[in-house]
Formats: structure tokens, C-alpha cells, sequence
């Protein structure tokens, strides 16, 4: 079965979107932005099959207006569509770096797919495609969204550990990580070489760092500046 060539059906796509049934939270989803009811039909169960969430929208701005609950999967978005265009859509949602997109479409050319690859898309696919084509780079799109949302929570994380450290610890995390020595940090601060010391080490154990490399690393997911090379 190629996927793009059902013929149309009278389904109603508003009463389709309001009543679909709840699925268990954390399951991957997978957004489909198409005007074509007869493609939204035929993902729908081709993407529930593969074991994923599907949530269907019949424009890009039905779409836009959609608030959900934040869980690893991507957007499967058609060029086309009757409001705002798959390339607008895919530039007002640049900062979802979680949320990749897989473009379809009937009619590509081959600036509008590098623009869009350029952009961070996963695939460019051009209808009719085989299933098992779309269902690959729908995979690949939610392997990629798992590890965007797996490093953010890392460094939210991270963030609550930091959010622990006195002043005077964060002052000496910020010039350590700047390489300076211990010494240095002393006279630049007003306190002595043994109590810096104290403090990095206190800094080291609050934030969970096994190493002074560790160290370096985390202050570089904080925003830190550093002159080091780990």
C-alpha cells in the first residue's frame, strides 16, 4: 500500500480530533499535519500499528493552537497546506528541537528539500511513498527527539543541583572552570588557598561531579565560560 493515494472520505476531521480515545502518558506521538483527510485516514492506523500516538490536524494552525503534554516523537507535516506552508511552520517552531519534522509532499523540487534538510528535518518524502519508508524516518525522528529530551533533563536536573551551591561557591566554580589555579582564585576573592579548596570540593560533591574534567563539563551545560580543554 503506498501511502498519499486513498481516495477522500466524508469524515468529519473536528469531531475526529475531539473524540479519539486517551493513550497512556510517556507514549512516543506523532503529530500529522495534513489537508488531505484521505492521508490523515491512512496514517492514523499505520501510526497507532507501529505502536505510537497519533494526533491528526487538517491545518497548520490547528495544529499551532495544540497543547500537550511533553513526551519524545516528531511531526509528520505535508508542504502544502491551505493556511501557512510546511517550511513556515517548520521556522515558527525552530526552537522544538525535540519535536523533529518528517516533510511529505506531492510535488518536491530540490531547493525546497534542501531548505528543509538545512533547516533540521529528518526526511523529505514525496508522495506516494511505501509505509515502511515512513515508518523508518518517523523511527529515526523519535530516537532523535528521546535523546534532545533526555539530555534537557540532564541539565534541568543539573540545574537544581547548581541551584544548591552557596555564592561564594559559585564564585569559585566560575573561576576555577575559567583555569584559574586555587591560589589565584584565593587572591582574587579575599580568602585563603585552604579555603578554596574546601569550597571546590564542596561545589564537586554538590553538583554530583566524579572529576575536575566532570566539573568543567557540567559549568559548560550551565552556561559557564570555560578556557579548558576536557
Amino acid at each position: 500500500m503506498n501511502v498519499g493515494s486513498a481516495p477522500e472520505s466524508g469524515t468529519n476531521t473536528a469531531h475526529m480530533l475531539h473524540t479519539r480515545s486517551v493513550e497512556p502518558a510517556g507514549k512516543p506521538v506523532v503529530f500529522i499535519v495534513d489537508d488531505d483527510i484521505s492521508v490523515r485516514e491512512a496514517l492514523r492506523p499505520l501510526i497507532a500499528q507501529a505502536g505510537w500516538q497519533p494526533e491528526v490536524f487538517a491545518s497548520a494552525t490547528e495544529f499551532l493552537e495544540h497543547h500537550g503534554e511533553v513526551v519524545p516523537g516528531c511531526l509528520v507535516l505535508d508542504v502544502s497546506l491551505p493556511d501557512l506552508d510546511g517550511l513556515e511552520v517548520q521556522k515558527r517552531i525552530a526552537d522544538r528541537a525535540d519535536l523533529p519534522i518528517v516533510f511529505i509532499t506531492g510535488y518536491g523540487d530540490i531547493p525546497m528539500t534542501v531548505r528543509a534538510m538545512r533547516a533540521g528535518a529528518v526526511e523529505f518524502l514525496t508522495k506516494p511513498f511505501a509505509p515502511e519508508v515512513l515508518l523508518s524516518a518517523i523511527r529515526g525522528a523519535i530516537e532523535r527527539s528521546q535523546a534532545v529530551q533526555d539530555a534537557a533533563s540532564v541539565v534541568r536536573g543539573l540545574r537544581a543541583r547548581f541551584e544548591q551551591l552557596t555564592t561564594r561557591e559559585r564564585q569559585v566554580m566560575e573561576l576555577v572552570v575559567a583555569g584559574r589555579l586555587n591560589k589565584q582564585v584565593g587572591g582574587e576573592l579575599g580568602i585563603s588557598e585552604i579555603t578554596v579548596k574546601a569550597h571546590r570540593g564542596r561545589v564537586m560533591r554538590k553538583l554530583g561531579a566524579g572529576s575536575f574534567a566532570d566539573l568543567v563539563r557540567m559549568a559548560g551545560s550551565l552556561g559557564y565560560s570555560t578556557s579548558l580543554k576536557v
